[in-house]
């Protein structure tokens, strides 16, 4: 199974770090030539050279629809193809205690990352695909997505529109043999996390938020970014050739349900009512 991307051209956007490089990482090991898209031109740079020949890097800011269509020209022109395209850079917002807090100041940002770089990726993407025998394409949203909480609400709402607009677009592409789905990653440590919380005592806030991920994950070890690579594998290889317009969660269960039992309930119940 290791070589089943052999000759495929891949491009992975947000591909610098974090989950995006894991992904990378492993497309390389199956075979693949991979594009590595972000932003950061220093970290990009690293990463191709850590990967090796069959790794390439393009600067690109997803929030601008002329630098995406530009990725995948590049990709097109200059690597030999795209037969994969992975939509996984991604910002989250300020995490504010209350959503009356919320300013709204960082609203335009992340819908243009987070949705518009996404919607554009997956159709200039498609647009290369259907023309040349059809291909797979990933869109890495979040379990924030699926599942309704409290704070960060424009994240929120960017990655539920991530999930009904792929599915909408599966939908359409199909009969061009381009298959659109998704990855909703969750309980999972990357960067995404501390860039909502900012200022003093960030650190302990950060801590405090992965504590309750851990309680509230059924399986009791915490999520890599090489789990969301493996199912990335999955979904850009034959092994999913009939499989188009799903979300496949990989966050522990937790999407699934809490894990509490009935002692614990009472627990949380007791010392909420102490708190008030």
């Amino acid at each position: 199974m290791v070589s089943e991307l052999s000759g495929r051209v891949a491009v992975v956007t947000g591909g610098a770090a974090g989950l995006g490089r894991g992904i990378a990482e492993r497309f390389v090991r199956a075979g693949a030539r991979v594009v590595v898209a972000d932003v950061d031109r220093e970290a990009g740079e690293a990463t191709v050279a850590a990967l090796g020949p069959n790794a390439v890097f393009r600067p690109a800011d997803v929030a601008d629809p002329d630098q995406v269509w530009g990725l995948v020209q590049f990709a097109a022109d200059s690597v030999g193809g795209l037969d994969i395209m992975v939509n996984n850079a991604g910002v989250s917002g300020t995490m504010h205690a209350n959503f009356l807090d919320d300013d709204f100041a960082d609203f335009a940002r992340v819908m243009a990352v987070n949705l518009l770089g996404v919607m554009v990726g997956t159709q200039q993407a498609a647009r290369h695909m259907a023309a040349h025998g059809g291909g797979s394409i990933i869109n890495v949203t979040s379990i924030g997505g699926v599942t309704a909480g409290r704070s960060v609400i424009s994240y929120r709402a960017s990655k539920a529109g991530v999930i009904h607009m792929s599915k909408s677009v599966a939908i359409d592409l199909a009969e061009h043999g381009v298959r659109v789905n998704c990855i909703a990653p969750g309980n999972i440590p990357t960067g995404l996390l501390a860039g909502a919380v900012a200022g003093e005592g960030a650190d302990g806030r950060v801590a405090a938020v992965r504590a309750v991920m851990a309680v509230s994950r059924p399986l009791r070890r915490e999520g890599t970014a090489a789990d969301v690579a493996e199912a990335a594998l999955y979904l850009a290889s034959d092994r999913s050739a009939y499989v188009t317009g799903v979300v496949l969660p990989v966050d522990g269960g937790s999407t699934a349900g809490a894990p509490f039992k009935a002692e614990d309930l009472v627990k949380l119940a007791v010392a909420g009512e102490a708190a008030r």
